[in-house]
């Protein structure tokens, strides 16, 4: 292992008189610096254990973005993107400074995005060992030494995980902060542990600067069959985005984030970051057996500390128990990151109220109406606060990440349905037979089975039945799925209570597509569902 002092790399961010600074350690020598300094617990067959503390999960109202001249014309600001003067932004960076005098620094230079066309240059900066191997996992690593030596970051971030704010100083809402300063390209990470933070600010700067070289990012999973055919699956934490594109019949591009360009799809990172509550061996033996690989970084899972046993089920620390892997460690999967344009586009939601059917095909009106509503249920754990799923609209399917107005994004999405032969579907992986509380979670053989009829091509021909309140078209059957399992009204003990919570998910809709309904066609406004019954809230009936 060597060390090397602070230069001129790190001077240009502003940090100054660092203790060590470890550049683009291996994955081993990281894994040997995080056990050295405690960060973590090996457990049996080699994974990493780390705990993140109080945060197990995103800290959205701690994320602010630089309000300044060259960006804020292209911001959708609101409750997701949240304005900072920069006078209060230099005053948080001095304190990260200050904050990291005397520490050792561990450095990876990076990329993201896998097309170099439209790769960004990434340099993470972190004071832990452990937050240095997710960053290696996550992005795209630079095995070449030499290039290495030459890398010129287009976005730094710099994660002092245990560095704390002053609200009343710094003008943030807490002693967390996640701040971007887009004419910077300077991320500042402080006051969480959870190392999601460090690939969903990536993701961010993504989404605002890909769109104006008329790429469409993207919060999906792809992968590709023996054919050559693409699918794209957009969702949110914990709708099966990772789960159902890691299909040991198709190679694997990626789990979480792509950008559509006119080459078509490239992930924009190198590995995986799984939930892994409950995971089965069954159901999903290529991310279960990550968890039996050397250096594979485990949060907040359970381990006895004598035998070093997992225990996957335990949620006593989280419901949001992650794993993350580079993707090399699943066996199918596409080392050059990139696929061709995609044959089916595919909208997964996690439907709380029990009323959607198991799959649905759509239109390209009806994709872009679902693509800007993005429905699905914000499912425990994945943010602080939520604690059972609750009803939600997350436009793109990803909100959360997104920067600029959504239409910006349903644009592009709208451009490329137009020019591609591409085929777009709703998959519920929520709830049948009730809402939540009364019904059960979607079986994920019926899932699987509704996927693979999909990508075979065997739904292309089945006959549809058009939904009387949703509109969209639901195939009347599918090999390995019970036909009243396709009409959710039948699972339901009484039809009479499930027409009253589609009316109501139906209004939902309604009043929720409502901001964008002068930014659309009136076809793409018509495709939604034919009514129903307004609300005045978004919480789930229970």
């Amino acid at each position: 292992m060597s060390s090397v002092s602070a230069d001129q790399r790190l001077e240009s961010v502003g940090i100054v008189d660092p203790a060590s600074v470890y550049w683009n350690l291996s994955t081993a020598a990281l894994y040997e610096e995080a056990v050295a300094r405690r960060e973590g617990t090996v457990a049996k067959s080699g994974p990493l254990v780390c705990r993140t503390g109080l945060h197990t999960g995103r800290s959205p109202r701690d994320r602010f973005l630089v309000d300044e001249p060259s960006s804020s014309g292209r911001i959708a600001w609101g409750d997701v993107n949240r304005p900072m003067p920069p006078d209060r932004f230099d005053a948080v960076h001095q304190l990260v400074v200050d904050h990291l005098r005397g520490r050792d620094l561990f450095v990876q230079d990076c990329y993201a995005g896998a097309d170099p066309d439209y790769r960004l240059p990434v340099r993470v900066v972190t004071e832990k060992a452990w937050h240095a191997l997710f960053a290696r996992h996550l992005l795209i690593t630079e095995s070449d030494r030499t290039k290495l030596a030459d890398h010129v970051p287009g976005l730094t971030v710099i994660n002092a995980a245990s560095c704390r704010a002053d609200p009343r100083i710094h003008g943030t809402s807490s002693d967390v902060f996640i701040l971007l300063n887009l004419a910077r390209r300077l991320v500042l990470i402080g006051g969480t542990s959870y190392a999601g933070e460090i690939k969903k600010s990536v993701f961010a700067v993504m989404n605002y600067l890909l769109p104006l070289r008329r790429v469409l990012p993207m919060h999906c999973a792809a992968n590709v069959g023996p054919e050559g055919d693409v699918a794209v699956f957009f969702g949110l934490s914990g709708t099966g985005k990772t789960t159902l594109s890691s299909d040991p019949a198709r190679h694997l591009i990626g789990d979480d984030e792509h950008g559509w360009s006119d080459r078509g799809v490239f992930n924009f990172e190198g590995g995986c970051y799984a939930k892994m509550i409950r995971l089965s061996a069954e159901a999903e033996p290529q991310i279960h057996a990550t968890t039996r690989r050397f250096a594979t970084v485990l949060e907040n899972v359970t381990i006895d500390p004598v035998t070093r046993q997992l225990d996957l089920d335990d949620d006593s620390v989280t419901e949001n128990t992650r794993g993350a892997y580079p993707l090399a460690a699943i066996d199918s999967y596409v080392p050059s990151l990139r696929g061709g344009h995609p044959s089916h586009v595919i909208m997964l939601t996690a439907d709380a109220f029990g009323v959607l059917p198991p799959i649905a095909r759509l239109s390209p009106a009806a994709a872009m109406y679902h693509f800007l509503s993005g429905y699905t249920a914000k499912v425990a754990g994945t943010e602080r606060g939520v604690t059972e799923p609750t009803a939600t609209f997350s436009t793109c399917f990803g909100a959360p990440f997104m920067v600029s107005p959504a239409t910006t994004y349903a644009e592009l999405l709208g451009e490329r349905l137009a020019r591609h032969p591409t085929r777009a579907w709703l998959v519920n992986t929520g709830w049948t037979g009730g809402a939540f509380g009364v019904g059960r979670r979607m079986p994920i053989a019926h899932t699987r089975a509704l996927i693979a009829a999909v990508l075979s091509g065997r739904l292309d021909e089945v006959p549809t039945a058009p939904d009387p309140v949703f509109k969209f078209d639901v195939p009347v059957a599918c090999p390995g799925v019970p036909s009243e399992v396709l009409e959710p009204r039948r699972t339901w003990a009484n039809a009479a209570d499930y027409d009253a919570q589609a009316g109501r998910l139906a209004g939902m809709f309604a009043e929720n597509f409502h901001r964008f309904a002068g930014d659309v066609s009136a076809e793409v406004a018509a495709a939604g569902p034919a009514g129903g019954v307004p609300v005045g809230g978004q919480e789930l009936a229970r």
